[in-house]
């Protein structure tokens, strides 16, 4: 782990950018069913399974992985969404979420060369 300035200011700036990307997705798709969550979490998983695989500076991981993606995705709002959604569409919701997030991983991994 990078505890310097500099290292402190990448996971700032890419916590912004993943923040900033997020609200936008937000906005496009709307997330009154959780389809903007669901979308979010799997494209980051996607691109944290290329991340892991493809990018060896650390760096890069700082601002990516630990700003971007951890910024861009979220677990609380996908637990709301489900709990919102009730005992049946919720549980469906979470299957899909983690399936698809899976997948996600495993597709990044795939095309990071890991697979």
């Amino acid at each position: 782990m990078e505890r310097t300035p500099l290292g402190f200011f990448l996971v700032a700036l890419g916590g912004f950018v993943g923040a900033v990307a997020r609200h936008g997705i937000d906005i496009a798709v709307g997330d009154a069913t959780g389809a903007a969550t669901l979308l979010v979490n799997v494209l980051g998983s996607f691109a944290l399974g290329v991340l892991v695989t493809r990018a060896a500076r650390h760096r890069t991981r700082l601002f990516v992985g630990t700003g971007m993606l951890s910024s861009f995705t979220t677990y609380s709002t996908f637990v709301g969404n489900a709990v919102t959604l009730g005992t049946t569409a919720g549980a469906a919701y979470v299957a899909v979420s983690y399936a698809a997030g899976f997948a996600a991983a495993a597709a990044g991994l795939f095309v990071g060369g890991r697979v």
